[in-house]
């Protein structure tokens, strides 16, 4: 080989050389019988997403993707970072949807009618909550089985009557004594939808709600499925009720809300949801305007005399103030009903304005006529109305005249 050859074969060894360290990394694609280094790509490069990521899918027509195999998931003690965000509690309610397969539940979920309800909730200690309709059944459609690390709820051949609240909770148990853990809680809303039937079932067509001026109001009409338009209606006379959500609102979990009971809102109402072309009304509810007290009475009682001779006549009379057209009712505790005495008592009331307010004045008066012995002791009075009962008592006592001596000498003793 003459010089130049080899200067020329050295320039391109060199070449090779710098152009070899000037490619990015290789990644090695392996091949039949050959060995062979291509330069990775970054468009190639893929995003590792969770399961977590991807959008949940239906029970009835697609499959929840299982866990990577040989993945263990380690449940206990997490230690916290300095500085971390303290995590979410941790969902425990989990739904079978179908062999070996299974998706977290949200707020809510819907199933069709008839279809079974599989849910599981982790924990050694479950306890659980559902509609009262199926814990009526006994040992019906519902099934609860518990095993060393969840406990499994059934509802085989579902109804609509079914639709509701269904909710664990994890407890922690030493030795025999159990204790509820806050943050191992779960719950969910079911519909059980059936397009022919839009209210779930009651057993009354009409219900009786009182309203009272102390607390909101509902009106239980809830439905089978969340995407039904609900409005309420007025029967006498046949109107549509205004729901601004402010004074009333609805909640398809729930019915309607009356957040402020007033009298105008009593009489007859009834809902109407509609859905696909089907309309349908609700039960229909009788609401009873009840003006409620703010609380219960503060009775004060006062004795015509607290010393009284024995034979005398006495009473006692206890008083409440409320708000007007609040009835206060009265009952009496005295000594004399151990022994039989009756009691003789009048009631009445009367409008009064006290510090620049009207206010009803109630009144009761326990009479006791030729007192006795056993007429001493304590009177007490019992206030109550809608909202609780008060007490006030009092003593009496009982004067018995004095025994006076006379002694008389015998004749003849001096």
């Amino acid at each position: 080989m003459n010089p130049r050859d080899v200067c020329f074969l050295a320039f391109v060894l060199f070449f090779c050389v710098i152009s070899a360290k000037s490619q990015g990394p290789t990644r090695a694609i392996k091949d039949v019988g050959k060995n062979i280094t291509k330069p990775a790509d970054p468009s190639e490069v893929k995003s590792s997403k969770g399961l977590g990521h991807k959008k949940p899918k239906q029970a009835d027509s697609q499959k929840v993707p299982e866990a990577p195999r040989g993945r263990k998931i380690r449940l206990g003690v997490e230690t916290e970072v300095p500085g971390a965000l303290t995590p979410s509690p941790p969902n425990i309610l989990i739904q079978v949807v179908g062999k070996g397969q299974f998706q977290k539940v949200g707020d809510s979920l819907s199933l069709q009618a008839g279809n079974a309800l599989e849910l599981r909730c982790r924990g050694k200690s479950v306890r659980w909550r559902f509609p009262v309709y199926l814990e009526e059944e006994g040992e019906g459609r519902l099934r609860i089985k518990h095993f060393t690390q969840y406990s499994q709820l059934l509802v085989m051949n579902s109804t609509i009557a079914d639709t509701g609240e269904y909710s664990c909770w994890s407890r922690y148990c030493r030795n025999s004594e159990c204790q509820d853990v806050e943050d191992r809680t779960g719950k969910t809303f079911v519909f059980f939808t059936d397009l022919q039937e839009l209210f779930v079932p009651t057993e009354d067509y009409y219900e009786v709600v009182q309203l009272r001026t102390n607390q909101p109001t509902l009106l239980p009409c809830q439905v089978t499925s969340p995407e039904a338009q609900v409005t309420l209606h007025r029967e006498f006379p046949p109107e549509e009720v205004s729901v601004d959500g402010v004074d009333i609102s609805f909640d398809a979990k729930k019915g309607f809300t009356i957040h402020r009971p007033r009298a105008s809102f009593a009489g007859s109402l009834f809902c109407m949801a509609s859905l696909g072309g089907i309309r349908q009304i609700s039960t229909k509810y009788i609401l009873i305007y009840i003006n409620y007290p703010s609380s219960s009475p503060k009775p004060t009682i006062k004795a015509s005399t607290n010393s009284v001779s024995l034979g005398e006549n006495f009473n006692v009379t206890c008083t409440a103030l409320g708000e007007p057209e609040i009835t206060v009712d009265f009952t009496w505790e005295y000594p004399g009903q151990l022994v039989g005495r009756p009691p003789y008592v009048s009631e009445c009331s009367s409008v009064v304005r006290r510090a620049g307010q009207v206010q009803q004045e109630w009144e009761s008066i326990l009479y006791i006529e030729e007192a006795r012995v056993k007429d001493q002791g304590i009177y007490t009075c019992r206030a109550t109305n809608l909202q609780g009962t008060s007490t006030a008592s009092t003593r009496i006592r009982i004067l018995q005249p004095s025994r006076i001596l006379v002694s008389t000498d015998k004749a003849g003793d001096h």
